[in-house]
């Protein structure tokens, strides 16, 4: 019985702040921000993937057990009341803290009630779960578009035959041994971190700590523990190599999600106390600028020609391989980028029910250059996380043109660095993001 009353009283706590929002009084939103959280918590003790991290009071938990199903309705409910408290502050408010706080939590119990819909059955195309979730629906690009891509790296990569083939010997090169991933990841972080402290200020306290798993959908993932700390997992079901080293070291780590997530408690949650900054919902908003922050990260912290000089000088000798042909590779990644929205298109393929599984395959291989074990892999992913997969690569175009068309080009390192930290510490909106 104590299990069905939660949404209820949450809804009834949201209905009643309703004359304190009119007046416009500072706690008012702060009221409101320990109900978003407490929603969230809720959310989550049914939906395991949908609170990445929590580091506010312990106090805001569920304190008794969940039902055994989703109380969809109520949760829908109390999600709405919410949103339309918030709306009336984003509305009428004179302050602009106020009002941003207000917009910002607004445009994440959008995603709430989308990701309560999902998680129960109820689903949408693509393009319309991914609005929902993550504010932006991700170009379409046709077969025609990435053939031409596609030729572009024809003609860069040597011997004969497909290009995926081509690519993958080329590839296959670096692959770091299973023995020396450890190393060869620790040397990629700490490069990073180096470079990420000269122009980022971060708590002395800040620490992670690394781990290696299997059976996984992911190839890494960070799992932010509050008080600056981080548990960073790295995947080796499938051979890693040594880009993959810095991508997901920097990527998981500096300037990437822990420093992210760092930025952001203490910034926004222990110096303004803003409370809704405790919770991080996966599926949000919040993610986009996660994921692509942290993938156009990599390229700021190692920019041009520094991941090569990189490779070729510390991780390819601490991973005992040869560094011949490591500059043809990197700038065959580099033409290789506009072919990741390859994915996209699968994505949108599976969810939509356009793409049979063979065709998805087929796909990720020629256009993605995947390999088979890779391919398959991405499509667990898309099965599990749907949308998800836009946050990586359409994310990280949007944060590009956001910092560059503020002036953070390459040429500008500092001001670049400057820009991609305030980025990183306030509640910057999509519609921010994707105005450029």
């Amino acid at each position: 019985m104590k299990t069905t009353l939660i949404p209820l009283l949450l809804f009834t706590a949201v209905a009643c702040t309703t004359d304190r929002v009119v007046d416009h009084h500072a706690g008012d939103i702060d009221e409101l921000a320990r109900q978003y959280v407490q929603l969230g918590l809720a959310i989550g003790q049914y939906d395991g993937a949908f609170v990445d991290a929590y580091y506010g009071p312990d106090s805001l938990r569920p304190l008794s057990t969940p039902a055994e199903e989703m109380p969809r309705d109520s949760f829908l409910m109390a999600v709405d009341n919410l949103y339309d408290q918030f709306q009336t502050i984003a509305n009428d408010a004179v302050d602009d803290t106020l009002r941003v706080r207000a917009q910002w939590a607004s445009d994440q119990l959008v995603a709430f009630r989308r990701r309560i819909q999902i998680f129960t059955g109820e689903y949408g195309t693509f393009d319309e779960e991914s609005r929902d979730l993550f504010g932006v629906v991700a170009p379409h690009y046709t077969e025609d578009q990435f053939k031409s891509w596609l030729s572009r790296l024809d003609s860069l990569l040597p011997g004969s035959g497909d290009v995926s083939s081509r690519y993958q010997a080329l590839a296959n090169r670096f692959t770091i041994p299973k023995e020396k991933l450890d190393t060869v990841f620790r040397l990629a972080i700490e490069e990073c971190r180096k470079r990420t402290l000269r122009h980022v200020g971060l708590p002395a306290a800040e620490d992670f700590s690394l781990e290696y798993v299997t059976d996984k959908p992911w190839s890494g993932y960070n799992w932010y523990q509050g008080n600056y700390k981080s548990l960073i997992q790295i995947n080796t079901d499938l051979p890693i190599l040594i880009d993959r080293a810095i991508e997901i070291g920097s990527h998981e780590s500096y300037p990437g999600h822990h420093v992210y997530n760092m930025l952001l408690e203490k910034n926004l949650y222990r110096d303004e106390g803003f409370l809704e900054i405790s919770l991080y919902p996966l599926f949000s908003p919040q993610s986009l600028i996660a994921e692509g922050s942290a993938n156009f990260g990599v390229d700021v912290v190692l920019p041009g020609h520094d991941k090569v000089i990189f490779s070729r000088e510390v991780l390819l000798p601490a991973a005992g391989l040869d560094t011949l042909g490591i500059a043809l590779y990197f700038k065959a990644l580099e033409l290789k980028g506009k072919l990741t929205y390859a994915r996209n298109e699968v994505g949108r393929g599976i969810i939509d029910n356009t793409m049979s599984e063979e065709d998805a395959m087929r796909w990720l291989a020629t256009y993605g250059l995947y390999s088979d074990g890779s391919a398959r892999k991405s499509i667990d992913f898309i099965r599990t996380n749907r949308t998800y997969i836009i946050n990586y690569n359409y994310g990280m175009d949007l944060v590009k043109m956001y910092i560059e068309s503020r002036g953070g080009v390459a040429t500008q390192p500092d001001r670049q660095w400057e820009l991609f930290a305030q980025l990183l510490s306030n509640q910057v909106r999509i519609s921010e993001l994707a105005a450029q």
